[in-house]
């Protein structure tokens, strides 16, 4: 590697490595995995050994592949370990004790809307979150750049749709 790619290497580990994080994260649900796929999502970018073109861009795209891959790689662990031994091994960590009750029902709900909707609604809302622009990501799911807009726009909506339709969902 040469210094020139080192040293843009680490501007672009400060720069992108929390958001990407927080990214994987929300799209996970679950903070570990989100650490791992982001961290091997910059493996991936230093064995590459060059910067790409647009550089956040395909940051997401690598990382999403990569969650993908992992969501892939549960889904058939899944079915092949027994149900019971499958929950005992995947199941979310218990929940601390320092969260009140309410923001863990807030939590849940917005969970279970993000995970109910489509993966690309899921995947603009949550890099919109994390402050990308329409570019990248346009880039970074393939969309025209142009569209981007409309189908967050749709996204929201559907979000909202959905989160107001969840039986427990307070009524105003």
């Amino acid at each position: 590697m040469d210094t020139s790619f080192s040293d843009s290497f680490v501007d672009l580990f400060h720069e992108h490595f929390h958001r990407l994080f927080r990214y994987l994260d929300r799209l996970t649900g679950d903070p570990d995995l989100a650490s791992d796929l982001a961290q091997e999502t910059f493996l991936r970018l230093y064995a590459r050994g060059a910067q790409p073109d647009r550089p956040a861009a395909w940051l997401i795209t690598v990382a999403t592949n990569l969650f993908r891959n992992a969501r892939a790689k549960t889904a058939r662990r899944e079915r092949l370990l027994t149900p019971a031994r499958g929950e005992e091994l995947l199941a979310d960590p218990a929940p601390s004790p320092y969260d009140a009750a309410e923001s863990m029902e807030l939590r849940r709900r917005v969970r279970l809307t993000i995970d109910a909707l489509p993966e690309r609604d899921r995947c603009l809302l949550l890099l919109r979150a994390e402050g990308y622009g329409y570019r990248e990501i346009a880039a970074a799911l393939g969309l025209n750049e142009v569209s981007v807009g409309t189908l967050l726009a749709r996204a929201k909506r559907a979000f909202r749709e959905l989160y107001e339709e969840e039986p427990n969902a307070p009524r105003g």
